[in-house]
């Protein structure tokens, strides 16, 4: 296991494409819509940050924030997006620092609180979120948890 190194898509606007692709990947969402929202970001147009946790060359993990996660209450914004580490790398706190740098760069902008959807329970409470309210997600027959990070 190589060392880590996290970093958010301005600091490394290369891996704009890159990311797209593998957030695609690994959520089925079109990569032009993860384009987009990281195009809005490295031009300045939002604040709503993109973040990679690399392994030497290879994106272990990584984030993003958006307005809105597919969901009903669109006052509950913005929502982080996107959690995902690759399975090799899991349990070694990659989605925790992730989520920290997403939060205190949008707060460092006056953005707070943050939201964010998931069908996990128990995982996102050892890094400051709180259970909100359960949310109806487009398409989907089943409630889904919506937390917060104030």
């Amino acid at each position: 296991m190589g060392k880590f190194n996290f970093v958010s898509l301005r600091e490394i606007p290369s891996l704009a494409g890159e990311a797209a692709s593998w957030f695609h990947s690994k959520w089925g969402v079109p990569r032009e819509a993860y384009l987009e929202c990281v195009e809005n970001y490295l031009s300045g147009e939002s604040e709503y940050g993109w973040y990679l946790c690399l392994e030497g060359q290879r994106i272990a993990g990584g984030l993003g924030v958006i307005e809105n996660d597919f969901h009903d209450r669109k006052d509950l914004a913005p929502n982080i997006c996107a959690v995902y580490t690759v399975e090799d790398c899991r349990g070694k706190g990659i989605a925790g620092r992730l989520l920290d740098m997403a939060v205190e760069a949008l707060r460092s902008n006056g953005i707070s609180p943050v939201y964010l959807l998931t069908d996990h329970t128990g995982f996102y409470e050892r890094y400051g979120w709180e259970f909100l309210c359960m949310v109806q997600g487009e398409g989907e027959d089943e409630l889904s948890r919506m937390y917060v990070h104030r």
